[in-house]
């Protein structure tokens, strides 16, 4: 089966229907990067505060407190479950664009590493591996710049005109 390519060759509908849903969809994981902005840094500093407290700094702004294991395993479960269906998704439709097969091989595979290592390096440092503050911004920004790139991707082969000679 010939898939490279298909995302150009769909009918407008179709079209106008995956275009619609990866921009939602965009607008739905660039929120959320807002509100990590607004609850803590991609400073490793931040990511720390936000999961370990910070009630010994007397001079916070703002007074945050070691979330429960209660809590951690809730954000690391829906967080999981959630970006593994997002990165799912968008892997289907990067797979359709007409682009190298190791680019989109990397695209496709490498969110599903970053959530782990995000999701698994923030219960780590919870549990007070303190290194992997570094490990979860790394992992986090990487994993943004991949999505950006593949939504961008997929959007421009959506608009762009089918070249004949293929």
């Amino acid at each position: 089966m010939n898939y490279n390519g298909l995302l150009e060759r769909l009918p407008v509908e179709i079209k106008w229907f995956v275009g619609s849903f990866v921009i939602v969809l965009s607008i739905g994981f660039y929120t959320g990067l807002l509100f990590v902005s607004q609850t803590s840094t991609s400073a490793p500093s931040g990511i720390v505060e936000n999961y370990l407290g910070n009630e010994a700094d007397e001079e916070a702004r703002v007074m945050k407190f070691k979330k429960s294991e209660h809590e951690m395993l809730s954000i690391i479960h829906t967080h999981i479950l959630s970006m593994s269906f997002i990165f799912f998704l968008l892997g289907i439709l990067v797979w359709l664009t007409r682009f190298p097969k190791k680019v989109k091989l990397f695209l496709a595979i490498e969110p599903f590493l970053t959530v782990i290592l995000t999701f698994g390096g923030i219960y780590l440092l919870w549990s007070g591996v303190d290194w992997m503050k570094f490990v979860i911004a790394f992992s986090g920004i990487l994993m943004t710049l991949t999505f950006m790139f593949s939504s961008l991707l997929i959007l421009y082969q959506l608009v762009k005109p089918i070249n004949s000679k293929q």
